[in-house]
């Protein structure tokens, strides 16, 4: 249902893109979804062997919820649930994030492979660390805004210069706003003519 996301400026904010706000559905509803996820993110390098099984999207859609209540909470500027902190920690220490080892290339140039095949643990452990790092930074966390996009619920780091970025993407929300905006001035147009 719907494409990947990936322009939340954090893996963990990616994953929270993977819930479609309206209509409510799920992006990660197979394993070939999640290993797109798991690529998309950056998390594992192209060409990796993701031996993925149907309970890992479980366990990131688990994530996610925890992670959207943490979220929910600084977008608020409410506390977040003693409960939510405890079970991120949790999962961020349950295991080592994926090694990864440099590999000489043909050309002599290095490229980046893992030492092993992820499990989902792992890949876990470092989206909780992400949001870890994410949360406890005060710069970081003051970037987090809504997308402003009509029936788009993303969330992202606002890094723009001045802070003033509005949607998730200019190309996606950003375009439909200009396109309803035209459209609207073209409407009111045709009734004053």
């Amino acid at each position: 249902m719907g494409e990947l996301r990936f322009d939340g400026g954090r893996v963990c904010l990616d994953l929270v893109a993977t819930r479609v706000a309206r209509p409510v559905g799920e992006r990660l509803d197979r394993v070939e979804r999640v290993v797109e996820w798991v690529y998309g993110t950056g998390l594992v390098p192209p060409g990796t062997a993701v031996p993925a099984e149907p309970d890992w999207a479980r366990g990131l859609q688990d994530l996610r919820t925890l992670l959207e209540a943490l979220v929910a909470a600084q977008l608020t500027g409410t506390p977040a649930a003693p409960e939510a902190v405890a079970r991120l920690n949790e999962v961020a220490r349950a295991a080592a994030p994926p090694a990864t080892r440099a590999v000489l290339g043909s050309d002599g140039s290095l490229t980046r492979a893992l030492a092993a095949p992820p499990d989902a643990a792992s890949l876990l452990a470092a989206v909780a660390r992400d949001a870890v790092d994410l949360f406890t930074d005060p710069v970081a966390r003051s970037q987090l805004r809504r997308c402003e996009g009509e029936n788009c619920a993303l969330v992202y780091l606002d890094t723009s210069r001045g802070r003033r970025r509005r949607w998730c993407s200019s190309e996606v929300c950003g375009n439909r706003e200009r396109v309803a905006r035209h459209r609207r001035r073209s409407s009111r147009a045709l009734r004053n003519a």
